[in-house]
């Protein structure tokens, strides 16, 4: 109850629990967490469990003194807390560091041919420095000598007797000398002059030296090898094996950035591939430049980039299906019965002007009242916040209120509803979503809408992976606060009939397959016949509406209650001249009102629940309200189970209707295909179920398409041929 009343997951208290295998029972934490309610009405606060842990002995945190600077966070689960961090240097165990004192024994040419044998080919010339000049009092290297292969100086070092002024000259023993840390060309020691770039000079003076070894081996980096500066730092050689200079730039800064989220301070200068290491096997002011180690951590650069994305991917560890197998963990209770479970997405996809923003105002007050949504799908009650980026803030206020006067609701649990207006200061849902999650971590919503997400969309939504990146912000939203996330998005262009509910959603595919739920709302074509039928009734709704109203509630009949000839017929007897004069008045009110009503229907595409039965809707500014049969035999235009049955036609030798069938079937299955980016002829083939060789022979018989190769594209008006 504290964790929770302080804005933290349940996750916390999952893996805290996970260390008492004795008592830990898998999701035994999520089921009571549910029932907690974050501290209020006097519950268990943050404030409670330190006293209970100070009551128990604590005498606070160990660790170290924090400056004003410094982030405080809590880790939700074990791992690192950032892409790259596999070492936390506030727990990080330091053992001591063996390095040979300035009297202890060593063998300074076998340190230096040690270094050579772990660097370098025999082939390879090796630059070195071992003279330095007076640079604004500081010693610095000279250019040094490139003219010897590896191979000439492990000749020689097994033959100087351990005399490495035989082999390299002499060095100040004050200032030490140096080794570049690639293979060089024999003729310079400058970056043009590196022929292989194998190595990348990691270096640390800003921390003591045993808590740099720690790190970078924490990190496993894959050292060639690692030497001791003789000052205040390590050198550390590491392995990135780039084919070219320019890839070279790019992993040493991906190394860097990695060294640096894991606490080692390095040096920014020493990026070039042409840099200068200390040497091994030489004396620097009295310290020895000494060979701590060689070919350590990962064996190469691929398997420890490998290994640190595998190390910092924050993804669950996998389980045994058998632990929870006479255990099952409780399904996640449902938001909206028979479409949505709380904590899991909904997708409401539509065409312009279907009312889209208005079902979902109707959502949100259902949720808040606990009333069923759209008079047919029962909701839990409990708080919602609708994140507004279309409308003014007066407008959406106003919207609701006219939603709620429209249902004739009482606004019981208005406060149950919270808004979040952004129309003009909107950002793009990656940046949107830490946002939210930062803002919405007490409120304890069952459920955030988003409306429209065209808003807030990053990338290009006709792009497959950018829209999969961009959808997983939603997971981030869900998982964080524990609610449902509904969001709405618009149709592609062109007739949507003749395509599934899932593929009308404007762009990628992926927003059909990524939501839990998805409805889509299809406008169907009301005829005259279903209008006149509407007048009549809205007309004998106005006649019993007055004739209650003036106490003759009882005159009509059974049978006259269907029939406006026979209303009016009793109004005249029973009514007088001012209410039939009204009377008429609220018929024409009423026809207008039908005259404006649309048809819709929502089918479902749901992974949780079994399909429903298409529910058909008449959006009466401003609400949808159920249809009561009229709209159950019509179809939207071009519906695609009617255009299997149309192939029908060519048995009967009908040419013109086969003709424009195929055309319409052409042109849904294009547009269908537009949505997942390129359209060729396996799309469209697979799409028809027919053969790709068909489909092309269709397109060029229709002639309104271009072919190249397998691409389709349809032809600008007019281009001819």
């Amino acid at each position: 109850m504290a964790l929770q009343s302080a804005g933290l997951s349940c996750d916390v208290w999952e893996h805290w629990s996970r260390g008492d295998p004795a008592r830990y029972h898998p999701g035994e934490c999520a089921r009571k967490w549910a029932g907690f309610h974050g501290g209020q009405d006097g519950g268990i606060t943050a404030a409670s469990l330190f006293k209970l842990a100070y009551d128990s002995g604590w005498a606070g945190p160990a660790g170290h003194g924090l400056g004003w600077g410094d982030a405080i966070a809590v880790r939700d689960a074990p791992g690192p807390d950032e892409s790259g961090r596999v070492v936390d240097p506030r727990w990080l165990d330091v053992p001591e560091l063996s390095i040979p004192g300035p009297d202890a024994p060593w063998d300074p040419a076998a340190q230096l041919a040690d270094y050579l044998r772990a660097l370098f080919e025999a082939g390879d010339y090796v630059a070195y420095v071992t003279e330095s000049f007076l640079d604004k009092d500081r010693p610095r290297p000279t250019r040094g000598c490139w003219d010897r292969t590896a191979g000439q100086l492990l000749a020689e070092l097994e033959t100087c007797g351990g005399d490495l002024g035989r082999v390299l000259g002499d060095y100040d023993p004050d200032v030490g000398a140096w080794i570049c840390i690639n293979p060089v060309d024999g003729q310079g020691r400058r970056d043009a002059n590196i022929t292989e770039y194998r190595y990348a000079l990691v270096e640390s003076d800003e921390q003591d030296l045993a808590r740099q070894a720690a790190i970078l081996r924490g990190m496993e980096l894959p050292l060639a090898a690692l030497v001791y500066s003789g000052g205040k730092s390590l050198h550390a050689i590491v392995r990135v094996d780039a084919p070219d200079y320019a890839e070279y730039r790019k992993r040493v800064d991906y190394l860097y950035a990695v060294c640096k989220k894991n606490g080692l301070a390095i040096d920014q200068q020493n990026r070039n591939p042409s840099r200068l290491s200390r040497m091994p096997g030489v004396l620097r002011a009295g310290q020895k430049q000494y060979l701590l180690e060689t070919g350590t951590g990962k064996s190469c650069w691929d398997e420890w980039v490998d290994w640190i994305d595998g190390a910092t991917d924050e993804l669950p560890d996998t389980e045994l299906l058998a632990d929870s197998w006479d255990d099952m963990p409780p399904l996640a209770p449902p938001l909206i019965d028979g479409v949505l479970r709380q904590g899991h997405k909904m997708l409401l996809a539509g065409p312009s002007k279907a009312g889209k923003s208005f079902a979902l105002i109707q959502l949100c007050i259902a949720i808040a009242e606990g009333r069923p949504w759209l008079g047919r799908f029962a909701c839990a009650q409990g708080k919602v916040l609708y994140i507004n980026l279309e409308l003014d803030r007066a407008s959406c206020l106003h919207r609701f209120k006219d939603v709620y006067a429209a249902l004739g609701f009482e606004p019981a649990g208005i406060r149950n509803i919270e808004l979040w207006n952004l129309r003009g200061a909107s950002v793009p849902m990656d940046q949107l979503a830490p946002k939210l999650i930062r803002r919405a971590a007490k409120k304890h919503y069952i459920a955030v809408v988003i409306d429209p997400i065209y808003k807030v969309i990053t990338g290009d939504e006709n792009s497959a992976d950018q829209m999969a990146r961009f959808c997983n912000q939603f997971d981030l939203v869900c998982r964080a606060l524990g609610c449902a996330v509904i969001y709405c998005h618009h149709h592609s262009k062109g007739a949507q009939g003749g395509k599934r509910s899932m593929d009308r959603a404007s762009g990628s595919g992926v927003f059909a397959r990524d939501p839990d739920a998805m409805l889509d709302m299809t406008e169907l074509p009301v005829t005259e016949a279903i209008r006149a039928q509407l007048e009549k009734r809205a007309a004998c709704e106005a006649c019993l509406a007055l004739l209650e109203k003036r106490g003759h509630a009882d005159a009509p009949g059974p049978d006259d209650r269907f029939s406006k000839a026979r209303l009016m017929d009793i109004c005249r007897e029973h009514l007088g001249l001012a209410d039939l004069r009204a009377l008429d008045a609220d018929i024409a009110k009423r026809a207008k009102d039908v005259a404006g009503r649309t048809a819709w229907r929502i089918e479902g595409t749901l992974r949780e629940f079994e399909r429903f039965a298409p529910v058909n809707l008449w959006f009466c500014y401003p609400v949808h309200r159920p249809d009561n049969g009229l709209l159950e035999d019509l179809q939207p235009e071009t519906d695609y189970r009617a255009l299997g049955a149309r192939g029908a036609a060519k048995r009967w030798g009908d040419r013109d209707k086969v003709d424009k069938a195929k055309e319409k079937q052409l042109s849904t299955a294009f547009e269908a295909c537009t949505m997942d980016g390129e359209v060729t002829i396996y799309a469209m083939a697979e799409y028809l179920d027919l053969k790709p060789a068909t489909v092309k022979k269709r397109l060029r018989a229709d002639g309104g398409y271009w072919i190249d190769g397998e691409k389709v594209g349809r032809k600008e008006p007019g281009s001819g041929g």
